[in-house]
C-alpha cells in the first residue's frame, strides 16, 4: 500500500511539472545574421560586409576560367614569388593581395579590349601562401 501511495505522488509530481516545462522557451542568441552587404550592380551579387575575403598569395595555384573562351582559360596557373600571374592577351597581372573575385575583375576588365563582356572565374585550387610552423614541445 506503500508503494502504491509513492507511486501515485510520484506520477502526481510529474504531471504538476510538465505544464512548467513546457511554459520554458528555448532562448535564441542575438548575433548578426546578415553576413553579406548587397553590391551596387545589376547582378545582385554579395560581397563580404568586412574584409574578410581570401587575399590570394604568392605561391598559391589558380584556376582562371573565362566564359566560352578556353583559350585565354588557364588552370593550375601558379601566383609566382612577385604575385603575378600570366595570361595569355593580358601578360603579367597581379593577383597577391587581391581576393579572387577582385582578380577576376581586373581581368574581366583588362579582357574587354578584346572581346565582348567576358564573364571570369577565379578559383584558389591550392592555399600555399599561408603555412603555419610549430616549434618546441607540442
Amino acid at each position: 500500500m506503500r508503494r502504491a501511495a509513492f507511486t501515485v505522488l510520484g506520477l502526481l509530481l510529474a504531471a504538476a511539472s510538465l505544464p512548467a516545462q513546457e511554459q520554458k522557451k528555448p532562448e535564441v542568441q542575438q548575433g548578426t545574421v546578415n553576413q553579406t552587404a548587397p553590391k551596387g550592380g545589376q547582378t545582385g551579387e554579395a560581397v563580404p560586409a568586412n574584409d574578410t575575403a581570401y587575399k590570394i598569395g604568392a605561391q598559391d595555384i589558380l584556376r582562371i576560367d573565362v566564359w566560352k573562351e578556353p583559350e585565354v582559360s588557364r588552370a593550375g596557373l601558379p601566383v609566382r614569388p612577385d604575385g603575378k600571374i600570366s595570361l595569355p592577351l593580358l601578360n603579367d597581372v597581379q593577383a597577391a593581395g587581391l581576393s579572387p573575385l577582385e582578380l577576376s575583375n581586373v581581368i574581366s576588365e583588362g579582357l574587354k579590349k578584346f572581346m565582348n563582356n567576358p564573364q571570369v572565374t577565379v578559383t584558389v585550387l591550392d592555399i600555399n601562401s599561408k603555412r603555419v610552423y610549430v616549434t618546441g614541445e607540442v
